[in-house]
């Protein structure tokens, strides 16, 4: 068995970027960019009104100061005079400072007169509500970096920097081929000693969650011949995953079936629990993983080791999701040789902070709690005991 942290570094040493694509940026929400991108303009190009109201002279707009209006500056439009003094623009939200004024004096601040001229409730100063050009970022400013996961907000900002056409990681293709006599689909007839399949769905969510793209190759019989048959659908995929029949048992057929695929086996298993028998290595030109059949162990693995490999591939730092600390719930006892990973619920004490409750079952065939599951609880190998309010490693699952 080799230890979780060597595992990982193997995996992650055969995750090798994925191809740059060009997208729509109505497309571009969630996608990972390809490479750093500057601002093809200034925001805002001019000096613009931050509020509605009139652009005076702030030496003319003392405290009831009569000023005549004379002229006006929407959004979009423009007053293309000099503002001298007494004089006034009525101006609007993001309309352009007019030469010669130097504030703002906010709508609601202001009576007008009969004869048309304003007069100000309040005294203004010099630069009141009024937005520099290039405040927000100038020509040539980088503001998104490569490997960033774009945001609603940041596809807001690639539109204001006059990028209609992104800039992105190509999703790895991710091919998911469930192995077993037992599994039928959801929705499908029993038979008298089968049960519903529920992993791969759970892969593959996690797999698109991650920046994947999922291709459900179905149920592959526990027969060698059909499992290289449907492994050679999955062909064209970056990373080729298979679920169940990853350890050595007489019905654990993945390792023979793909060897004569050509399936070369870098390690098959890891120290941890839940998900010992993990079969890692290359088929052809393919990333090859073996995840184990119960539910629990295949998508704790899948969590430490398929997601980080597709954030890898696509660019993304970093690639595995960060541990946090948090105080534990209740007592834990001392841990053996493999490193354990407890699922358990996240809630706040009295003074705010992190606290992890683990759940009493831990058996890696209860998919239920794991649904329930907030976090993941890290205990190192042959970790010693562990008390109410210890500080403890978790991984976050949310």
């Amino acid at each position: 068995m080799i230890a979780v942290e060597e595992a990982l570094a193997q995996i992650l040493a055969r995750a090798t970027p994925t191809p740059i694509e060009t997208v729509k940026l109505p497309e571009a929400h969630e996608r990972v960019l390809a490479q750093d991108i500057a601002s093809r303009r200034t925001q805002p190009p001019m000096a613009v009104s931050a509020m509605d109201g009139y652009a005076v002279r702030a030496e003319d707009a003392v405290l009831g100061a009569r000023l005549s209006r004379v002229g006006e500056a929407p959004a979009g439009g423009s007053y293309d005079h000099p503002v001298g003094a007494g004089e006034a623009v009525r101006i609007f939200t993001g309309g352009p400072v007019p030469e010669g004024a130097d504030a703002i004096v906010l709508q609601e601040d202001v009576s007008v007169a009969a004869d048309g001229a304003i007069v100000l409730g309040e005294a203004a100063i010099f630069g009141q509500h009024i937005r520099k050009a290039g405040v927000d970022f100038a020509t040539g400013d980088v503001l998104l970096k490569a490997g960033r996961v774009l945001s609603p907000a940041d596809v807001g900002l690639l539109a204001s920097m006059d990028w209609p056409d992104v800039p992105v990681r190509q999703r790895p293709k991710v091919a998911i081929l469930a192995t077993g006599d037992e599994l039928v689909l959801p929705g499908e007839p029993l038979g008298p000693n089968q049960i519903v399949s529920s992993n791969s769905f759970a892969i593959a969510a996690l797999v698109n969650r991650s920046g994947g793209e999922a291709m459900d190759l179905g149920i592959a019989e526990d027969n060698i011949e059909t499992i290289k048959e449907m492994a050679l659908r999955g062909k064209d995929a970056d990373i080729f995953v298979t679920v169940g029949g990853a350890s050595v048992g007489d019905h654990d057929l993945v390792q023979p079936a793909l060897a004569e695929l050509g399936l070369d086996v870098d390690f098959w298993k890891i120290a941890m629990r839940p998900g010992k028998p993990l079969i890692f290595g290359g088929l052809a030109d393919q990333a090859f993983i073996g995840l184990p059949g119960n539910p629990v162990s295949a998508l704790v693995c899948a969590t430490l080791y398929l997601a980080p490999m597709i954030r890898q591939m696509l660019g993304v730092t970093p690639a595995s999701i960060p541990t946090r600390q948090a105080r534990l719930g209740r007592p834990l006892s001392d841990n053996k040789a493999r490193q354990d990973y407890i699922r358990a619920t996240l809630s706040l004490d009295d003074k705010g902070r992190d606290v992890v409750t683990p759940f009493d079952l831990q058996d890696s065939s209860v998919l239920s709690l794991f649904a329930h599951a907030d976090v993941l609880i890290i205990r190192r190998p042959h970790a010693k005991p562990a008390e109410v309010g210890d500080i403890v490693e978790v991984l976050p699952l949310r």
